[in-house]
């Protein structure tokens, strides 16, 4: 029960960083109108938020890590409610630019150290699924948090999504100061950390996550015109669309920890990519319909969440003695997808392709991350097949 309510903090301030990720999509249209900017150019804040993520994820833990983890996750939601505080101000692209990468930068460090911690307090067999239950708060932000910003960013100003955000994460602050028990600091020094870096396979998984996840962003990022300019939805019916991709977000990544621990991690992403590659080739088929759209967007969102935790323990069980380092920059990669996936994804809509050519862009993607996985279980293979010739 102990370890189930220490997870509420980890959860809530993954329900705070998938709001502030992931209403974006929700209200781009509102923040290109206010500013005088393109739908496209307003995806760059897409971008600049997940480059945030990328640069502070290694830094911050860098930065903080021999502090306690409970001291570190407090540290990295205050700096969280700042960033979004100057989001709420800004006054125009440079600006928004600017306070979505300061946005960012606590991000990764967050679920990366919050990983290592769900992991740590978990029943033996049971560290995928108490990581999953970190990540429901990104799944049940796009329920909420998600829909709720949207209608009032659509319905009175963009600017108020982010007021909530910054409730939540200052809420996130006390909860992890009440409930969150007192882990031991680390003991190894960044040298030690980043010794695990010196092999190929951290690397490899980190290509993985940034193939798999811009997949999904080179869709998710436009899905809102793909609603209304394609699928021929209303504005009033988004915040509606957005619930339902929640749930399958939420879904999927149930599915996901509960699959890690009774398969192998690597096993587990392979086949899931490869069911998220064949959903977004099907996109642009079923857009054209609402019901299909419904259910494809259910699908996509599913299976796109459900990589989570696998990938997350792949990366943990990858860098023994550098878990905590190697979990944030498994972070940097799902936002190093989330700003590939969203430039490249707004590429062919700017040539005048439409909104169902980011979906060509994002299995393209996806089947890369399918490639590196075939590639790295070979290489285990061998590996293996070697040790067994030198016995």
């Amino acid at each position: 029960m102990k370890s189930k309510l220490a997870l509420i903090p980890l959860t809530l301030g993954g329900f705070g960083i998938g709001m502030t990720e992931f209403v974006m999509m929700g209200i781009l249209p509102d923040i290109a109108s206010a500013m005088r900017i393109t739908i496209p150019e307003a995806g760059h804040f897409i971008s600049a938020y997940a480059l945030g993520v990328v640069v502070g994820a290694p830094l911050l833990v860098a930065l903080t890590g021999k502090l306690p983890p409970k001291k570190i996750l407090a540290l990295l939601m205050g700096m969280f409610a700042i960033g979004n505080a100057l989001s709420l101000l800004a006054p125009n692209y440079e600006i928004m630019l600017l306070t979505r990468f300061i946005s960012g930068l606590p991000h990764g460090a967050f679920f990366g150290v919050g990983a290592v911690v769900a992991g740590r307090l978990a029943e033996p067999g049971k560290e995928a699924q108490a990581i999953s239950i970190m990540f429901a708060g990104l799944t049940i932000a796009n329920i909420i948090g998600v829909p709720i910003g949207t209608y009032l960013g659509h319905t009175y100003s963009w600017r108020i999504p982010f007021v909530l955000i910054v409730v939540v994460a200052l809420l996130t602050v006390l909860s992890v100061w009440r409930w969150l028990p007192n882990l031991s600091a680390k003991q190894s020094n960044l040298r030690q950390e980043f010794q695990a870096f010196t092999h190929l396979e951290p690397w490899m998984i980190i290509g993985i996550t940034i193939l798999g996840n811009g997949g999904f962003f080179a869709w998710f990022s436009y899905i809102v015109p793909l609603f209304t300019e394609v699928s021929g939805f209303s504005n009033n019916a988004v915040t509606f669309l957005m619930v339902l991709a929640g749930m399958g977000m939420a879904l999927g990544n149930i599915l996901g920890g509960w699959l890690t621990d009774r398969m192998s991690p690597l096993r587990a992403t392979t086949w899931l990519l490869l069911a998220m590659a064949t959903s977004l080739l099907l996109i642009p088929f079923a857009a054209h319909y609402q019901i299909p759209t419904i259910l494809i967007t259910m699908l996509t969102g599913a299976l796109a969440f459900s990589t989570a935790a696998p990938i997350q323990m792949l990366m943990i069980r990858s860098a023994k003695g550098s878990e905590m380092l190697a979990s944030s920059l498994s972070q940097s990669g799902f936002n190093t997808g989330n700003a590939l996936g969203a430039y490249l994804g707004g590429l062919p809509i700017a040539a005048g392709l439409g909104y169902t050519s980011p979906e060509w862009v994002g299995a393209a993607l996806v089947a890369g991350g399918i490639l590196f996985c075939v590639a790295l279980v070979a290489r285990r293979r061998k590996k293996v097949q070697l040790e067994l010739a030198l016995q």
